[in-house]
């Protein structure tokens, strides 16, 4: 859901003076994911943390108004499970097999 117009955007204010202490070279650390990037973030690199290690992001004129979580995922995923999965791979692996023995 998103913040109400009247209030603004979420803009870390810790997070911004360490933007305007930064060179451009610098990664930024932080574990505000929920902080909104503005426009005096582009061009800078952020280590984004994800609840285990910290994700290196680099901020570009597009991801403006976007959430720096948005960027660094804090689940993996897998792959889904199950029978269609299984037939799936194996039909892959069969065709690698047949490019292989054509190559030959």
């Amino acid at each position: 859901m998103p913040r109400s117009l009247k209030k603004g955007p979420y803009v870390d204010e810790r997070l911004l003076e360490k933007v305007k202490k930064a060179k451009p070279g610098d990664v930024i650390k932080t574990w505000s994911r929920a902080c909104t990037i503005s426009p005096e973030m582009v061009g800078f690199t952020f280590g984004i943390h994800n609840g285990k290690e910290f994700i290196t992001i680099k901020v570009v004129e597009e991801m403006v108004g976007h959430r720096l979580g948005e960027f660094s995922p804090s689940t993996k995923f897998h792959r889904h499970g199950g029978r269609m999965q299984r037939e799936l791979e194996s039909g892959v692996a069969q065709k690698e097999s047949d490019k292989v023995k054509k190559q030959e």
